[in-house]
């Protein structure tokens, strides 16, 4: 059985709730990601943040992204997958919440995201073509 640890790209970072998002952007930088998961003061997931929402709900709304924090970011219910979940569960969050980059949870830590990357290199074509046409559905 393919589990979500196996597809997932290992060496995934939060950044904390209360960190600016233009020091968030600098870590994407460093990191060469276009997301990060945030993370409350218990370490615990409350969000995900792109580089689109730092670009389309800071920048192009006008506001000074060293003064707005991650937290403030977060929106909705983040969602995640156990480490020892399977392909089809990973594929079932997925589709199902319409998300294309899902923390990966082991005992309560971050250990990695999956990405469409990650997902292009383990699945069949069949299954890549369900994700992509759940998942880019217009509604």
């Amino acid at each position: 059985m393919t589990t979500a640890r196996d597809i997932m790209h290992e060496g995934a970072q939060w950044v904390p709730a209360h960190e600016t998002l233009d020091r968030a952007a600098q870590l994407m930088r460093d990191l060469d990601v276009g997301a990060l998961p945030i993370a409350d003061e218990n370490e615990r997931l409350c969000g995900i943040l792109t580089d689109r929402d730092i670009v389309v709900g800071c920048v192009a709304m006008g506001h000074d992204p060293a003064r707005i924090t991650c937290g403030e970011m977060a929106k909705g219910t983040p969602r995640w997958i156990d480490a020892g979940a399977d392909v089809g569960a990973v594929l079932q969050e997925m589709q199902g919440h319409q998300i294309r980059r899902l923390p990966v949870i082991d005992n309560k830590r971050l250990v990695g995201m999956i990405s469409e990357a990650d997902l292009a290199q383990h699945l069949t074509d069949d299954q890549l073509k369900a994700f992509c046409e759940s998942v880019y559905a217009t509604s």
